[in-house]
């Protein structure tokens, strides 16, 4: 029972109660079921795009291009369903996947094959991706009026009081649960970045673990590049630019150890539902959204030092134990 109201779950989930309570004192409309079903819908794609992030951050490893995939993605979804506007949804979902997942095996691959760390992979990409995207549209926006009807409608559905987009966070948050606690893979991501060198005797490839965590990454940033285009309707260069801050602070804030090997997929959803409630928020209290950068890397600082402390007093508890059972 201490261990649970101890978790970092259970400490996010009274944070987010105690939030919604605090806002709902003065505006009572925020906690509307319809207004939730905003937030829920708005926070989709940083719960899809956290999602993967958990699972790379997880093999000591981070993906800055989740932002830059997504935005590469939409466009190319947009600009086909332009040139070709029967283009079934299927067809363009499939496409959406399939680009992401490429993209992501690159950086695993340079990350896997080369041994260039993480963090300079995929700022590299970063860029690149964005390149990418000004040489094939010329710098041009896609807009609302040049894409069909089922292109825009898609993700914003409506199934039994949800729109698609928010059941597809869902979906996808029961697939990586499943994924992580019952698969072979998803113990491997928690063995290679908890201890990659007892990884490597108990007979994990490191290097492919780590490969396999960024092509899931880019194939949830492939899908969301879709659905985020379809939504706002509209595809352009710098869509989702500085997004992938948010990312990692969600993952940060729900408990994933930056250093890899600890952590939850669900901290990481509740990491992006606690960033989704308060940029949803602060237009309702009158500050300006810009502020949730300011929040979004102070919250990093704070998760980590939180983290750090959490590690050190972990570790001080199992050296005890240990000391306690030689003197027995």
């Amino acid at each position: 029972m201490t261990r649970l109201l101890k978790s970092r779950e259970v400490l996010l989930v009274g944070v987010i109660l105690a939030l919604l309570a605090l806002i709902a004192s003065r505006f009572p409309a925020f906690i509307q079921p319809g207004n939730l079903v905003d937030v829920l819908t708005d926070t989709s794609p940083l719960i899809i795009l956290a999602l993967g992030q958990a699972v790379v951050i997880l093999t000591r490893c981070i993906d800055l291009s989740v932002a830059s995939n997504l935005a590469l993605t939409g466009m190319v979804c947009a600009m086909l369903n332009v040139a070709y506007p029967g283009l079934p949804i299927p067809v363009i979902l499939v496409v959406a996947l399939a680009l992401g997942a490429v993209l992501g095996a690159f950086n695993g691959i340079l990350v896997w094959k080369l041994s260039i760390p993480p963090i300079v992979v995929t700022l590299g990409t970063l860029t690149i991706y964005r390149g990418i995207i000004f040489v094939i549209s010329d710098g041009q926006w896609v807009n609302a009026h040049e894409m069909s009807a089922a292109f825009t409608g898609f993700p914003r559905a409506d199934i039994l009081g949800l729109p698609v987009l928010a059941w597809i966070a869902i979906l996808a948050t029961i697939a990586l649960l499943v994924m992580v606690a019952r698969t072979p893979l998803g113990r491997a991501f928690y063995a290679v970045g908890g201890n990659p060198n007892a990884a490597v005797y108990t007979g994990l490839n490191v290097g492919r673990t780590q490969f396999w965590a960024f092509v899931l990454s880019g194939t949830l940033s492939g899908l969301c590049g879709y659905l985020w285009v379809a939504r706002y309707s509209v595809a352009y260069v710098d869509i989702a630019r500085g997004f992938e801050l948010e990312v990692v602070a969600a993952c940060v804030i729900g408990g994933i150890a930056i250093a890899g090997g600890a952590g939850t997929i669900m901290g990481a959803v509740l990491g992006a539902l606690f960033l989704g409630i308060i940029k949803n928020a602060l237009p309702v209290v009158g500050i300006s959204p810009f502020w949730q950068l300011a929040i979004s890397g102070a919250a990093i600082v704070i998760a980590v030092a939180f983290n750090a402390r959490a590690g050190r007093r972990q570790g001080r508890i199992i050296l005890k134990r240990a000391e306690q059972e030689a003197q027995a």
